[in-house]
């Protein structure tokens, strides 16, 4: 672009302006190192502006890169799309799944339910129920979301099956479904407020002592 054109520009369109010389900024010193600065203002980007209101389907990469200060070359670089983006920044907002002792069924299982009920009053409570209508419309969505969510699967998995490989466990249960019954109403209260009168810090507990004494060997 030459002067004359950039100076043109400058007196129509500064916002437009300032997009370019962020871009051609980004664009300088191929093959240098990703900037974990603009990785971390990114996400909150997006962070914020759903736990200010905006659901996932209006979010847009022009609103984070002017959130976040960097252009959208820098988001596109990083990642290919909206959903990509939206996925790894849950992904920060959950952090990563509980650590278990491997010692007892039921200490396992409500360290791994506690935390799904702990994010209700917090930022992740605010956002985590965007997620619901956009899985169900935008299959791309759906799978970088269940993909996020398979470790913790597996590691509830993980827990039911030692307990049926060390004997607490019935040798006939089927995990994915267990899992499912166990995680089921936690999700159902954190996400959706299901009944507002319960006390959701007791919520685990009830639940593991309910579906203990039928799945125990």
């Amino acid at each position: 672009m030459s002067d004359r054109s950039v100076s043109d520009t400058v007196t129509t369109d500064i916002p437009a302006v300032a997009e370019l010389v962020r871009d051609d900024q980004d664009r300088r010193a191929p093959g240098r190192p990703r900037s974990a600065k603009a990785d971390e203002a990114i996400i909150e980007a997006v962070l914020d502006l759903l736990s200010e209101g905006s659901s996932i389907e209006s979010l847009s990469i022009e609103a984070v890169a002017n959130r976040a200060g960097v252009g959208k070359a820098t988001i596109y670089r990083r990642w290919p799309n909206k959903e990509t983006l939206v996925v790894d920044a849950i992904a920060v907002l959950k952090g990563p799944p509980a650590e278990v002792t491997g010692e007892s069924v039921r200490d396992d299982l409500l360290a791994l339910l506690r935390p799904i009920g702990q994010s209700k009053s917090t930022r992740a409570g605010r956002i985590m129920p965007c997620l619901i209508p956009e899985v169900q419309r935008n299959p791309e969505m759906a799978r970088n979301y269940h993909k996020l969510m398979e470790p913790r699967r597996q590691r509830m998995r993980d827990v039911l099956q030692r307990g049926i490989d060390s004997g607490q466990l019935r040798a006939d249960l089927n995990i994915d479904y267990v899992s499912a019954i166990l995680t089921g109403p936690m999700i159902a209260q954190a996400v959706l407020n299901w009944n507002p009168d319960l006390d959701t810090s007791k919520l685990p507990e009830h639940i593991v002592d309910t579906v203990l004494p039928g799945i125990v060997a």
